[in-house]
């Protein structure tokens, strides 16, 4: 037999299954949504956006009191919890804590926080004179940090340039933006697109593994920038897709 011969596939052989669509992606409108940080601006904005379109969620403090205070404040239903509970009864939770209680906060949770899906939108900066500047933690990013002290958890990276005052003002009813999301496994990755695309306007767009996560988190910086020139709440528009 030539090598053509051998080359060639057998007549009977099962035709290749067509490539997935990618903006095929699943319901993850009945899963609970857990906000670490979720008394905070960001995190107070993507848990009224999310329960805002109908989701399930659940905000997480050091303090239940407090975190119960900013459940009522914001209605549809959210909860309020001590940040343990969240991690527990929830089936993604979102990390918004401020980057210097990162590690720590999750350090503490991590018996809590085995086999969740966890979705770190935390931003490593420094500020002084001349603005915002992108840190880089001894891992690489805020994520793979996470990672790292989560070995039992099922860690992705998305939400980081979002404008938490867009998020939280209750007269804009669309988010103009697209979510990127990094991780590695692809399952993962889409039910995270997918949990961006339930608030109106915006779209999850799959952006890489964790190790491109840096570079994602630091681009924060330059959109601080841009929002104090231009006085506005810039975000990002992924182009061609």
């Amino acid at each position: 037999m030539t090598s053509t011969d051998s080359a060639q596939q057998p007549a009977d052989a099962p035709a290749k299954a067509p490539a997935k669509d990618p903006w095929d992606l699943p319901d993850v409108s009945g899963l609970v949504v857990g906000v670490l940080g979720g008394t905070g601006p960001q995190g107070k904005g993507l848990a009224y956006r999310l329960a805002r379109s109908g989701q399930k969620v659940i905000i997480g403090s050091r303090a239940a009191e407090r975190a119960q205070g900013a459940a009522e404040e914001l209605g549809h239903g959210i909860e309020g919890a001590e940040n343990a509970e969240c991690a527990r009864r929830s089936d993604i939770v979102i990390v918004a804590v401020p980057w210097e209680g990162h590690g720590k906060t999750l350090e503490a949770l991590r018996e809590d926080l085995v086999g969740k899906l966890v979705v770190d939108c935390v931003n490593p900066l420094g500020f002084d004179k001349k603005g915002a500047y992108a840190l880089k933690p001894e891992e690489g990013s805020a994520a793979e940090q996470a990672a790292a002290l989560l070995p039992d958890s099922r860690v992705t990276a998305a939400f980081h340039h979002l404008s938490a005052v867009l998020l939280e003002d209750p007269e804009i009813d669309e988010i103009d933006t697209d979510v990127m999301v990094l991780g590695e496994v692809r399952a993962d990755v889409e039910i995270v697109q997918a949990l961006a695309g339930r608030i109106p306007g915006m779209r999850g767009i799959f952006a890489g593994r964790l190790r491109n996560a840096h570079q994602v988190e630091a681009l924060v910086a330059n959109l601080i920038s841009v929002n104090r020139r231009y006085k506005a709440h810039a975000g990002l528009r992924v182009t061609d897709v």
